[in-house]
């Protein structure tokens, strides 16, 4: 097995990273790889998912992988339950990264910074259009709390179906989104033999400021 793991790599050698080909700020940088990997990955992969990470009040770190729901001139949007153990994490330490990851393409894009909930009026209109399903689910699930196995769940979406079977379910008041504000966005593009490039963008006041750094 360890040999096994030894033996796996890959050769990255689709494209490169230059300062020539980079804008002074990173979210025109951002849409463009987006759009790439949107057109370009194939399932199961889904372009806009992420990892997300947080920490707790111990100083533990946490990961998973949601989707990226949001994106303007202020940051990057993700909804979530904000009683779930990532909303309580954010809740004692508001800052997180988010890692994308495009394999077709050999890209990976990594952002830091702190984090602001949304108001209450964006998540409902986001709630909004979510599939009922969906909706359902974000008054039914007590996210992150143990429960005793599955047919408490579904006896818990059947309540909720019951409960909204004349009337349309509103965003509930501990559901809704997140927006990371950036302050260090790092483009990583695969590269030979381990060279890659990595062009760093931190944020100085209101003004980025770009690095490469090494591989």
């Amino acid at each position: 097995m360890t040999q096994a793991l030894a033996d796996m790599r890959r050769d990255y050698t689709r494209d490169g990273l230059s300062e020539a080909h980079a804008p002074s700020e990173p979210f025109a940088l951002f849409r463009q790889w987006f759009a790439d990997a949107v057109s370009t990955e194939q399932a199961p992969v889904e372009a806009n998912a992420m990892t997300l990470a947080t920490v707790d009040e111990d100083g533990r770190p946490h990961c998973r992988i949601l989707l990226l729901k949001g994106l303007d001139a202020q940051g990057f949007t993700f909804f979530t339950n904000y009683q779930s153990a990532k909303g309580e994490q954010l809740a004692a330490r508001p800052f997180a990264a988010m890692t994308f990851f495009w394999p077709t393409l050999e890209r990976q894009v990594r952002i830091e910074g702190r984090v602001v909930k949304v108001s209450h009026e964006e998540s409902d209109a986001y709630y909004q259009v979510r599939p009922l399903g969906s909706r359902l689910g974000a008054w039914a699930s007590p996210q992150s709390k143990v429960i005793r196995d599955r047919e408490e769940l579904q006896a818990l979406l059947k309540a909720t179906e019951e409960r909204f079977s004349d009337t349309r379910p509103d965003c509930p008041e501990h559901w809704g989104g997140y927006r990371l504000l950036p302050e260090r966005i790092e483009f990583w593009q695969g590269r030979s033999s381990r060279l890659h490039d990595r062009l760093n963008y931190r944020l100085q006041g209101t003004d980025w400021t770009r690095e490469r750094l090494a591989p």
